[in-house]
């Protein structure tokens, strides 16, 4: 059975061999800033298709990750519906058409994969309104592939486009794979396009030919081109012959941990087709991946669309008896799964685990509150009221989609006018300023006049105090205020800069306060003080001391920022606009505008034009312009400051030059060695980037080569040997690792023949009942396939302990399921002599065992369940 890994591989290899230049998919956060998440595996090329841009290889084939969300009340319940799923892809700019994309895709199914030819429908475009009927795609179809007409299905739908109001489109033609008629409606016109589970479209070939105007016309684009889409999920299901996409290679291994998370938790995996348990698989796939992208939990943009996933799956987790957090254990199974093809994963994967671990233990909290709450409220019935519901949402965080299908459940509803009413009342009462800051707006003082460019100490009088909000005349030892003073040395907090600290003092001593932070209410500065000793009081001329080894930390990093901006703008384009920052003692964190993740070259370039510029150590110079002078020397503007007719210019020649009110070094030499340290997604087409400079970069050093030499002593060598010893520890774990497996073959193929020397007949039907040394369900069901496989058909009931606790597995051939046999049935009633609980297909099925003890006696009982079934 070929695995969902070759099959990416073996389209990606097909195609070229056809011509196709080969091109990695981008990141699930598109370069388009137009474009929220990636959705389908076109939007890299759609401005290519249209012609707005030149394509850079005529013919380019991808496997590229999507996230969808639109649907997700459907995932789990409906087999179409998946959050994350993989899009195979061809596309031709203006080279070959229709002939070439419908035959290689018949070859690539027929050949390569060995799809049965007589199970394959297709469809074109049946015509509509003015648009006639794809006779070409038809005729290619029943010629040239050899399509029986009747397995040629013409539908008026299969029109693809535009994405927006406006853009190419064109007739599209999709490949179906008949499942059988145990999955169809049993209709006399059961066919590709009802509405049953029986025909499953899993390839889509469009034909863009066409652009749409704004007032509804077409025209014929310059060049016709192909844009196919094949879901590597749905083709896996039809390669490898399963019901469900949820049975597959892709989500087997995952679901196999949702059911050992459950049974540990509650003594019962329960049903394997379970909705909510599909709903946890898929949402921890997606998951995984945002997090890999760079997008983060958050209540807003992408990062609440992660949010809202990890949330969703946790409840529904708790739906199932688990508590506390559990989704993280899921990410190691989706790591190595997909790890062949998205080698980031394993890179990511700590971050990816972090993130997602804090994000379900942060709800978890909540939701242990929150949801029992909700629940008693949906099982009354009726409309659920608005303001109730955000106050669920609100306080415990449940997300308004988990609650609106708790609710439909239990046949009860919630009044979403009243639930949006109810947040904007929310949104509009929050975030309103602090009592300092309402009061400083009305305090009748001249603007502070700012003298810290030059000096980091100077004398000012105290124009005006405050404590708790209130203006006073003095502040006494041990009292915390603010304090005004005409001129001050201390940077107020402006443009991501951060405050100065210090001391203010007069009386040789008598009075001292130290400046806890500055910041800028409008043109006056404001000193956060904590009074040590005497009294401050208004009219007080004092001494103002600025901290000045942290200034000049914030110098170094402030400087660096400015040398960060422009390095980006030399590596990643010119697109790269500022859009916030925070500037701390030898440490910064910048965000810009980028549509995805920096790759690790990327990082090493800008760290590279950064320290080059450090070592040039030229002079930076600062002077006072015009904006129009400022404009015409090519400054640029940083986010977040306010700029008057005369600006201050900061200008590293031959380098940046920016507008800036901030504080810098004179020379980039004394900015030291600039590090990044990590690189991430702050908002939805945000980047953010954290850098230490100076002794911040020698601590950062000193940390990274410390660990380095900790795990190069673990592994028994130097640091230069780290590589050389892991390659050989895991080559020693991949020989331990099939020594591991041989014994367990070998001990498996022992057990299989005492298994098989306990075989009874029951009604004709070849019964199997035994116990097995483990505990382990994945064992377990190794042993059942492997006693089936000799048994060549019958039951076999298999039952372990682990810890206390037990499993029972059972499978059941065809031919005892036509006689009445059921694999769901009888390991339930089987399970529950043992106190547990579960159920399954007809075919296979297991379930817990919260008595170890029982087991055996539970076994016992086999044959006579089983001759129960027999004769229903």
């Amino acid at each position: 059975m070929r695995t969902s890994n070759e099959l990416r591989q073996l389209f990606l290899d097909f195609m070229e061999s056809k011509g196709h230049k080969i091109l990695p998919g981008i990141s699930l956060v598109p370069t388009d800033p137009s474009i929220f998440l990636t959705v389908a595996g076109v939007v890299p090329f759609q401005a290519m298709l249209e012609g707005r841009e030149p394509a850079p290889y005529p013919r380019i084939a991808t496997c590229q990750r999507c996230c969808r969300t639109n649907d997700l009340e459907g995932v789990g319940k409906f087999a179409r519906y998946h959050t994350l799923f993989e899009m195979l892809g061809n596309w031709s700019f203006g080279d070959y058409f229709k002939r070439e994309s419908v035959t290689w895709g018949w070859e690539f199914c027929t050949q390569v994969l060995g799809l049965d030819p007589n199970r394959i429908w297709a469809t074109v475009f049946g015509g509509h309104a003015d648009l006639p009927d794809d006779e070409e795609g038809f005729r290619i179809w029943t010629e040239e592939v050899g399509l029986p007409a009747e397995r040629v299905i013409r539908l008026p739908d299969n029109w693809w486009g535009p994405v927006l109001e406006t853009g190419a489109c064109g007739p599209d033609s999709e490949m179906y794979y008949d499942l059988g008629p145990d999955f169809g409606c049993g209709g006399p016109d059961c066919r590709p396009g009802c509405e049953c589970d029986r025909y499953l479209e899993f390839w889509n070939h469009v034909f863009t030919q066409f652009y749409k105007h704004p007032d509804g016309s077409l025209t014929l684009l310059a060049a016709q081109n192909i844009d196919t889409g094949m879901g590597l999920e749905r083709l896996t299901c039809v390669v490898q012959n399963k019901p469900s996409v949820y049975e597959t290679d892709l989500f087997a291994p995952v679901m196999d941990q949702v059911d050992a998370i459950i049974q540990r938790a509650t003594g019962s995996a329960g049903e394997r087709t379970d909705w909510r348990k599909r709903v946890i698989a898929d949402h921890s796939r997606a998951a995984c991946f945002l997090v890999m992208d760079g997008i983060y939990p958050a209540n807003v943009g992408r990062g609440y669309v992660l949010r809202r996933i990890i949330r969703r799956a946790a409840t529904f987790g708790y739906l199932l008896g688990l508590r506390g957090s559990f989704l993280h254990e899921i990410v190691p199974i989706v790591v190595e799964k997909m790890a062949p093809g998205y080698p980031d994963l394993v890179e990511k994967k700590g971050i990816i685990t972090g993130k997602i671990r804090d994000e379900e233990e942060q709800f978890a909290r909540a939701l242990d509150r929150g949801v029992p709450l909700f629940m008693d409220r949906a099982k009354q019935g009726g409309i659920i009221d608005g303001k109730f519901a955000w106050d669920m949402t609100s306080t415990y965080g449940v997300p308004f989609e988990v609650m609106k299908e708790l609710a439909e459940e239990q046949g009860a509803g919630i009044d979403e006018v009243g639930y949006g009413e109810a947040r904007d009342i929310h949104i509009d009462g929050s975030g309103k300023g602090t009592a300092v800051k309402s009061n400083v707006k009305a305090l009748s003082i001249p603007p502070t006049q700012f003298t810290g460019y030059d000096q980091t100490d100077a004398e000012g009088e105290a124009l005006a105090l405050l404590h708790e909000g209130e203006q006073v005349d003095s502040l006494e030892a041990g009292e915390v205020g603010w304090v005004a003073l005409d001129q001050t040395p201390f940077y107020g907090e402006s443009g991501g800069q951060v405050g100065d600290t210090g001391m203010l003092s007069a009386g040789e001593g008598a009075i001292v306060a130290t400046v806890l932070d500055t910041q800028r209410q409008g043109a006056v500065f404001l000193h956060a003080v904590r009074v040590e000793q005497g009294r401050l009081h208004s009219g007080l001329r004092v001494e103002a001391q600025v901290d000045a080894p942290r200034r000049q930390a914030i110098r170094r990093a402030h400087t660096a920022t400015h040398l960060l901006h422009a390095a980006l703008r030399q590596v990643l384009g010119p697109h790269v606009v500022q859009r916030g920052s925070v500037v701390e003692p030898d440490r910064l964190r910048f965000d810009f505008a980028h549509g995805q993740g920096m790759s690790a070259d990327e990082i090493r370039r800008v760290e590279e034009i950064m320290n080059a510029e450090v070592l040039r150590d030229e002079a930076v110079q600062i002077e006072q312009k015009t904006q129009d002078e400022a404009r015409q020397m090519g400054a640029m503007m940083l986010f977040g400051e306010k700029y008057g007719e005369v600006v201050r210019v900061v200008q590293v020649p031959g380098y940046s030059i920016e507008l800036c009110g901030g504080t810098h070094v004179s020379r980039t030499g004394a900015i030291g060695l600039v590090k990044v340290t990590s690189e991430s997604s702050a908002a939805a087409g945000i980047r953010r980037i954290e850098c230490t400079t100076g002794m911040g970069s020698v601590a950062y050093v000193q940390d990274q080569t410390t660990r380095l030499r900790e795990v190069a002593g673990e592994l028994g060598g130097g640091v230069e040997q780290i590589m050389e010893r892991l390659a050989a520890q895991k080559e020693q774990l991949s020989g331990l690792r099939r020594q591991l497996n041989e014994a367990r073959r070998s001990a498996a193929g022992g057990a299989v023949e005492q298994i098989l020397s306990g075989r009874t007949d029951v009604g004709g039907v070849a019964v199997v009942a035994a116990t097995a040394d483990t505990g382990d369900p994945a064992a377990i069901k190794a042993l059942v396939d492997q006693v089936a496989e000799r048994l060549k058909g019958g039951v076999v009931v298999v039952g372990g302990a682990s810890n206390g606790k037990g499993i029972f597995v059972a499978k059941v051939s065809p031919d005892a399921v036509q006689q009445g046999a059921h694999a769901g049935n009888l390991v339930r009633e089987v399970a529950a002599l043992a106190g547990g609980g579960g159920g399954g297909r007809p075919d296979f099925a297991q379930a817990g065992a919260k008595d170890a003890s029982k087991i055996g006696a539970a076994l016992a009982e086999v044959p006579a369940l089983v001759a129960a079934q027999l004769k229903k």
